[in-house]
């Protein structure tokens, strides 16, 4: 029989809405806050239920916010909902955020008798609302026990890095490094491809089958072929998440020239206007340059 939790998702964007729905889906009394009033009436179907109300009630509350200060006004701020929590009860951070910070949050959360799981994920939207992320998760056994049946409802696999937060954002900040500079290099192929007479139909006929492919560029390169950067991603989230990864990098005495230089593509593509369109857009700034005209754009 299901052991039915009561559950808070915080932040209703597109990862945070498919995970609403896959804890919702798995018989679990789902609760979606938002800052966007319209994404939480639209989640319930009803007027937005009172956090204050019901803030006593959470078993697992999960964050899916875009950083990490929004992670503590969730958590601490002037409305924030952990002081509220009933002992025992776990939080669930899924927001890409530095180590150190997930650190400092187990604590402040330890001293209000909660459990914290450090769970950064990977996936997008698609797999979100499917129940099929990946979930990069730290945190003592408890706080694992604890957040078990969201985990359950909302991952196809878990990796467990260990019994002390900040390890899960660590691994995070890894796996962005690459998404983040295979996304640029894919951009960088494509239209390198478009100087040479292969059209981006062309391209993805034929890189996908070859050495040089990733998943990143078999999920984003379609994108620039059709023309469509309605955000599944927007570039936005990568001057942050590659700012992350340097400061970390700084922290730890290690120089990362590809993120560097990836970075600098993102920050040139927030300067052009592009920061909320999908991140496949970071393609129209080598476009720009090579002066060479996409699926879509005009001439």
């Amino acid at each position: 029989m299901l052991d039915k939790k009561t559950v808070a998702v915080f932040g209703l964007g597109s990862m945070g809405c498919g995970m609403a729905a896959s804890v919702r889906k798995a018989g679990h009394l789902t609760y979606g806050f938002d800052t966007d009033a319209a994404r939480v009436v639209q989640f319930h179907a009803s007027d937005a239920p009172d956090l204050d109300a019901v803030a006593g009630d959470i078993d697992v509350a999960v964050v899916v916010v875009l950083n990490a200060a929004q992670v503590a006004a969730v958590l601490f701020g002037d409305a924030g909902v952990a002081p509220r929590m009933k002992p025992g009860a776990v939080v669930m951070v899924c927001a890409t955020v530095p180590p150190d910070f997930a650190r400092d949050m187990a604590g402040r959360c330890a001293a209000c008798g909660l459990h914290y799981l450090d769970a950064p994920i990977s996936g997008g939207a698609a797999k979100a609302a499917s129940g099929d992320l990946s979930i990069m998760a730290a945190g003592d056994p408890a706080a694992f026990a604890a957040a078990q049946p969201v985990l359950d409802a909302t991952a196809a696999t878990v990796f467990s890095l260990g019994d002390d937060a900040g390890a899960g954002s660590a691994m995070k900040a890894v796996n962005q490094l690459l998404a983040g500079v295979h996304i640029a290099a894919m951009a960088e192929a494509v239209t390198f491809a478009m100087t040479q007479g292969i059209s981006p139909d062309q391209f993805l006929q034929v890189i996908p089958q070859c050495a040089g492919t990733s998943w990143m560029l078999e999920n984003r390169a379609p994108h620039i072929a059709s023309g469509d950067y309605a955000p599944r991603s927007q570039v936005n989230i990568w001057p942050k998440d590659l700012g992350i990864v340097l400061d970390i990098a700084k922290g730890a005495g290690f120089n990362a020239p590809i993120t560097t230089v990836a970075l600098d593509q993102y920050k040139a593509a927030v300067d052009m206007g592009l920061g909320p369109q999908d991140d496949a857009a970071v393609a129209k700034v080598y476009a720009r340059q090579a002066a060479i005209t996409l699926p879509g754009e005009k001439e």
